[in-house]
């Protein structure tokens, strides 16, 4: 959200998802969307049905592949180099949008200067793409509009992944592709109310809203209608709570609808940060591997047994209507964390329905203003939605951003702060399975889903395969500098030479064992795409 909030003043994904089938050309970089976003996928499939042309940016051969147009296939953690490159071959040809930039934008000579770093040829060495093939990419997408952007977690979890966002921004808007139907950068959330848990302030910085902690107006609004009076500065963002868990500055956690033992980074640190606290509450529908380690442990319920809204990636604002009573003691997590707050003896949780938390969220939140259960049982509702007539935004920045004008970013190429060496000569990169969902605490709970993928794979390059002695399905082991998993070997042409990937589903194979816990130093998001490690052939003892 950091890199779209500066660049454009606002994080959301600009368009819809219905208007990307009427995309001329869409370029997707960091999203693996049939297995991980699959409904979105037929929309890029629509698209290339009707003709429009698809770029895919990729180190992974994924399904994608096989209908784009073009396949970069750039070494991972090379995105910013890729796309000042695009956007350095579109400044040469004069097949930027100049009325846009002049009219609409801000800061461009700066970034023009930047593109100075970034001559084709360089830009090929760093990312192992051929100039030929990234000079025909940049053609394609500046010469067939509108044009979308898609992204995902392949853009943003990197320790420079601010500036993979800002130079995705940097292209849209070098071309003219935002602000328009069938344009923009779409940044495709990992799970179904991601953009409504941010919308409502699960961040350190922000109320409901986007509404800065750090603003007096905004801090002084949310005082007089709450009855209290809150902290001026920021909190912790995830990462850096676990360090405080660590060194005693922080005593209690309440943790809801999370499991960071299995998807945070260098998962053997969160296990000690957890072990130290001296009271950690865990509230969710199955007693997780985060859960194990809670002193009391609080059941929700499920999507099923509850009523209320979710907003997806789409800034759609959708009724959730409870088909079943809760099972056992467990209860929708709005009315456990009321009644805890209750006990506390604090004021301003006396609500009796999930409406009643709705009129709340109208009430304080400027973009929610006009929505309601009332309206919501004629269909959902896209924020921003001021008032009770207004019909919600189908896509963003017409006219003008949500900051005035659009802010070009001048950027430089990092690499990844852990490179492989002679110890840890591979590069594991990280994802998701079709059959399985996040850390899996629901799907490994499916016996059809297990059948289909019942276990982590290491996917590996046949050339590597081979030097190390390993044959497809043999047991193997994955080390790096922070740990070691066993998986069974993958043997695959998907991935290029010197290149693994894992999924973090299995908590036998906990992949996050390994990973890196590097952070962008704005977003303060971790390096959970690269990190380097060696493989090992595990010999299996033959019963005697």
């Amino acid at each position: 959200m950091a890199g779209l909030a500066t660049s454009f003043g606002s994080g959301s994904m600009t368009n819809s998802i219905e208007e990307i089938a009427d995309a001329k050309c869409i370029l997707a970089i960091g999203t693996n969307t049939t297995e991980d976003h699959p409904v979105i996928a037929l929309e890029i499939k629509k698209a290339v049905d009707k003709g429009a042309k698809l770029i895919v940016a990729d180190p992974r051969e994924i399904p994608l592949c096989r209908m784009a147009h073009i396949w970069l296939r750039h070494r991972p953690g090379t995105d910013v180099a890729l796309l000042m490159g695009l956007c350095r071959v579109i400044f040469d040809e004069g097949l930027l949008d100049k009325a846009f930039v002049e009219q609409r934008c801000e800061n461009f000579e700066e970034f023009k200067n930047a593109l100075k770093g970034f001559n084709i040829e360089l830009v090929s060495e760093i990312t192992g793409v051929p100039a030929a093939t990234i000079a025909e990419a940049a053609r394609v997408y500046a010469t067939n509009g509108p044009a979308s952007i898609l992204y995902a977690m392949g853009i943003t979890q990197h320790s420079h992944g601010t500036d993979n966002v800002l130079a995705v921004a940097n292209l849209a808007m070098l071309t003219g592709n935002v602000g328009k139907r069938a344009s923009g950068v779409n940044p495709l959330r990992g799970q179904n109310n991601v953009q409504g848990a941010c919308d409502m302030g699960a961040l350190p910085n922000v109320f409901t809203g986007y509404q800065q902690v750090a603003g007096p107006s905004a801090r002084s609004k949310f005082e007089a209608a709450w009855g209290c009076t809150l902290p001026s500065e920021p909190g912790l963002v995830l990462t850096d709570m676990f360090h405080a868990m660590d060194e005693g500055k922080v005593k209690a956690v309440y943790i809801i609808g999370e499991n960071p033992v299995l998807s945070d980074p260098d998962a053997r640190h969160i296990k000690e940060a957890l072990s130290k606290l001296e009271f950690l509450v865990v509230q969710d529908i199955f007693l997780t591997e985060t859960a194990q380690f809670a002193h009391v442990v609080l059941p929700g319920a499920s999507f099923a047994e509850k009523n209320g809204t979710f907003t997806n990636t789409e800034r759609r604002v959708q009724r959730v209507r409870r088909a079943i009573a809760p099972l056992g003691t467990a209860r929708p997590d709005w009315q456990i964390v009321c009644e805890v707050a209750r006990r506390m003896r604090s004021r301003g949780f006396e609500f009796a329905t999930a409406e009643d938390v709705m009129k709340e969220i109208a009430d304080v939140t400027p973009s929610y203003g006009g929505i309601s259960f009332a309206r919501l049982e004629n269909g959902s509702l896209q924020w921003p939605c001021p008032t009770e007539d207004h019909p919600g935004l189908q896509f963003l920045h017409e006219g003008m951003f949500s900051r005035g004008k659009g802010k070009f970013a001048a950027l430089e190429y990092k690499p990844p702060k852990e490179r492989p060496d002679d110890t840890y000569p591979l590069v594991l990169t990280t994802g998701r399975s079709l059959f399985h969902y996040h850390t899996g605490t629901m799907t490994r709970k499916s016996k059809g889903l297990n059948e289909l993928k019942g276990e982590e794979e290491v996917e590996i390059n046949p050339q590597d395969a081979k030097a190390l002695g390993i044959a497809d399905g043999d047991k193997v082991r994955v080390i790096s500098r922070r740990g070691k998993v066993i998986a069974r070997a993958k043997v695959t042409n998907s991935l290029m030479k010197g290149v693994v990937f894992m999924t973090f589903h299995f908590a036998e194979s906990a992949t996050n064992l390994l990973t890196n816990p590097a952070l962008d130093p704005v977003s303060k998001i971790p390096e959970l795409k690269f990190c380097a490690v060696r493989v090992e052939k595990v010999i299996e003892k033959v019963p005697a």
